[in-house]
């Protein structure tokens, strides 16, 4: 699968917690420049020559001629930034394998992995991530090259962020009522990403605190407004529904955690307490038609049906409202994302904006993945003149030794590229008891749960 990284972050951060285990700050800020460079690397290749296909002049003469027209007659606002003059001539740059735009997305595709590899040597299953830190043998040859790849990056998405802008905000322009395409109701969660060595020590204890500290915000947000971004809150608000699923129920079994490290109660759907007990039957969509569980987010009224936004658009909206980011390259606004790239080779300093939008709708999470795209380079920009100070001051210590205990609990939250990530896992008798991960996958393509409330991608088409 292509979130192998994501996986194995995740799980060395429940992992982490379990077993007491603080990393190096070295090898922390390793971990996140890796998995900026996932986010880099994949978020690309899926809007330049996945999502940018929808939008290419080949796809739009077949499906709406009369917009094609129009789009080869409209100046793009920002063409000095991009280089195309029209929006047509944008369409024509996404076209598969014969656009310029589309063929120099695979090259930076190309490169955005060799950024991983450098950090966590294999892709997308690292080779040297580990519980307690990385093996990766940190120099300043190491990161001069990932620096390298990086900046080229950077003066990749002044053209990116501005050519998207002027695409998407054309198609509204162009096909009045394309806002409702893809729109749902405003129910966004994130988990957060990036951990801050100086806060994050994987106490559960603490996790409040180093979970707000994290260089993207966890949060859930309801119909535009922030509800907590407290990852307490949020581990304790998950329940694992089944109503339509291919599973037997686990009440009465064993609950492995009644109460977290703070006291708190940990209620039976808890991916903590869950078992699975597969039913095989026949798909019956009056009955039980899939092997995806029902995960919700509890607000102690109801089991809302978050989405993720695709990732990018609910990471930047949590991001956006907590304000809680401030860095030299990001700043959130309690409103926005201020992000600053510096000037590069071609190009001077530029600073991009991305605003909370009035919908969740199609448009929205394309535009906040190109966004998306620019804050994860800033990020790394922070993370990798952090690695290079430690270096040079010798502080070069990757890994820290740990024990496995006998009894222990662990979650590990963060984004996938494409959402929302958690681990769970329970340790008994010095062995894993249970364990359970959540993908963004179970959160949108859940079925109706026992309350009938139907998963994200089944209310989309309904």
């Amino acid at each position: 699968g292509i979130c192998g990284d994501n996986h194995a972050t995740c799980s060395c951060y429940a992992q982490n917690m379990a077993y007491g285990v603080h990393p190096p700050a070295l090898g922390e800020q390793i971990v996140n420049l890796g998995e900026a460079a996932e986010y880099m690397f994949d978020h690309n290749i899926f809007q330049e020559n996945l999502v940018g296909v929808d939008f290419c002049e080949k796809m739009v003469a077949e499906t709406n001629p009369g917009v094609l027209e129009q789009a080869n007659r409209t100046e793009s606002p920002h063409a000095a930034d991009h280089g195309y003059k029209t929006i047509g001539d944008i369409m024509r740059s996404l076209n598969p394998f014969s656009g310029e735009f589309y063929r120099e997305a695979l090259q930076v595709s190309r490169y955005t992995r060799e950024m991983f590899c450098l950090m966590e040597g294999r892709h997308v299953h690292p080779s040297t991530l580990y519980p307690g830190g990385v093996g990766t043998t940190a120099t300043i040859q190491l990161f001069t090259d990932y620096y390298i790849r990086l900046m080229r990056y950077v003066e990749f998405m002044k053209r990116v962020v501005p050519m998207h802008d002027d695409l998407f905000d054309f198609f509204y322009q162009a096909l009045p009522g394309y806002e409702e395409v893809g729109r749902r109701r405003i129910l966004l969660g994130c988990w957060g990403a990036f951990q801050d060595p100086a806060v994050c020590n994987f106490n559960y204890k603490d996790m409040t605190k180093w979970g707000r500290a994290m260089g993207v915000t966890p949060g859930v947000v309801v119909d535009g407004k922030l509800v907590t971004d407290d990852l307490v809150d949020i581990n304790l608000g998950i329940r694992i529904l089944l109503g339509h699923s291919f599973y037997g129920d686990w009440e009465g079994q064993e609950m492995f955690v009644t109460h977290d490290p703070l006291g708190n109660p940990v209620d039976r759907r808890h991916p903590w307490n869950q078992h699975t007990n597969p039913a095989p039957q026949k798909r019956d969509f009056d009955g039980n038609y899939s092997w995806v569980m029902s995960p919700r987010w509890f607000d102690g009224k109801d089991h809302l049906a978050l989405d993720t936004g695709g990732g990018p658009l609910a990471r930047l909206w949590s991001t956006a409202l907590s304000g809680l980011v401030n860095t030299d390259h990001l700043k959130a606004t309690g409103n926005s994302v201020v992000i600053h790239l510096p000037k590069t080779v071609l190009k001077p300093e530029v600073t991009l904006e991305w605003k909370v939008p009035q919908w969740s709708n199609t448009i929205e999470r394309d535009r906040a993945r190109s966004y998306f795209q620019a804050y994860a380079a800033a990020a790394a920009l922070d993370f990798i003149e952090k690695a290079l100070a430690d270096v040079r001051a010798g502080k070069t210590k990757t890994w820290e030794p740990f024990e496995v205990p006998d009894e222990g609990i662990g979650c590990g939250f963060t984004e996938a590229v494409r959402g929302v990530l958690s681990h769970h896992m329970v340790i008994k008798g010095g062995k894993i008891a249970n364990y359970h991960p959540y993908p963004p996958t179970p959160w949108n393509a859940n079925p109706r749960d026992v309350y009938g409330t139907p998963g994200p991608y089944e209310d989309a088409v309904q």
